[in-house]
């Protein structure tokens, strides 16, 4: 790491931050991209690097990939344009992967093979949001806890039970770098800025962008709980009950019994604040749970029904279909394709 000794990085304030091409920057980061990825998880992996480019030289310079080489297709419907092919970049000093919906339905094998090459050549290899689904069945982890959206954790416990969750924003090692996507990019770079150049010029980054760096004990669970502040206490209580009993559902005479409320008193404040039951609020988000088992692993219906406390085929079978107006069967190969 560069040592720096003054309270704060020289700024010097350019009309514009140098954007420099690959191999003219101290730092390169090459950034496969998926169909249906994050533009925000891009965004805040680019943006603090561009920033630190403002700050006397030029640090970072970035490339952008897809498997062909065409243009990519985000979540939102933008395309972007890339600078070349995955299979270009088997020496390269850090490859992060971004992807977002359906991870592994346009992977293919070699694409996995170029993953190991550039692993075995020593990159720094990361993935924001999906992404480490990816890096996990090309068995790019060992013993690193890794990092993702809260949302598919559950699927990815069910696929890799020997690999370690963590519950951080994301996780930073000499080999690998995971993040739980979108905002979590910017708290991630600022720490790989921090690791190379020191903490001045980190937090000056952070508040070019006007970014308040996130805590390290502030964890996803944290983040969710923070969302029902605004409910009465018993429906927060409820609800986060339910979450934390996806996987074997209880009775809701049970929740009430656990919240301390009566059924109908809880019925009244969950139509008044959440506008239905508690019934169909904690079906929904068993089935949404299901959902992204489905989409995000190799899991079985029978697996994903299973994981989500239904014991009867056909009665998840009928639900999921009412719900998201498909089959179950559908979501899951449409995910594993």
């Amino acid at each position: 790491m560069n040592n720096v000794t003054s309270n704060d990085w020289p700024y010097l304030r350019p009309d514009l931050p140098p954007v420099p091409r690959p191999g003219e920057a101290e730092h390169t980061v090459s950034v496969w991209l998926l169909p249906k990825f994050s533009m925000l998880s891009l965004i805040c992996l680019l943006e603090p690097l561009r920033v630190a480019n403002r700050f006397g030289r030029k640090l970072f310079a970035w490339e952008l990939l897809s498997a062909t080489g065409e243009a990519v297709v985000a979540s939102n419907g933008v395309r972007i344009d890339v600078d070349g092919p995955l299979a270009a970049v088997s020496h390269c000093e850090m490859l992060m992967v971004i992807s977002s919906y359906e991870a592994e339905a346009t992977v293919t094998p070699s694409d996995r093979a170029v993953l190991r090459q550039v692993a075995a050549h020593g990159a720094l290899l990361g993935g924001l949001d999906t992404a480490p689904f990816i890096l996990a069945r090309a068995g790019l982890f060992e013993h690193q806890k890794v990092a993702l959206h809260w949302e598919s954790v559950p699927a990815f416990q069910e696929e890799f039970p020997h690999l370690a969750v963590s519950e951080a924003r994301f996780e930073f090692t000499d080999q690998r770098l995971t993040g739980s996507g979108g905002a979590a990019g910017i708290d991630m770079m600022l720490q790989w800025i921090e690791h190379d150049y020191g903490p001045a010029l980190a937090n000056a980054v952070g508040r070019q962008l006007i970014h308040n760096r996130v805590a390290d004990e502030e964890t996803w669970e944290n983040a969710l709980r923070q969302q029902y502040d605004h409910l009465p206490r018993s429906v927060a209580g409820a609800l986060a009950i339910m979450e934390a009993h996806l996987g074997q559902a209880l009775t809701i005479p049970e929740i009430c019994r656990l919240v301390g409320q009566s059924q109908r008193q809880l019925t009244r404040l969950f139509l008044a604040h959440l506008g239905m039951r508690p019934k169909q609020c904690y079906l929904g988000m068993r089935l949404d749970q299901a959902r992204r088992i489905l989409a995000d692993s190799r899991c079985r219906v029978t697996e994903a029904a299973l994981a989500t406390g239904f014991n009867h085929l056909s009665h998840f079978t009928r639900a999921y279909q009412e719900r998201f107006n498909e089959r179950p069967s559908v979501t899951s190969e449409r995910g594993t394709t």
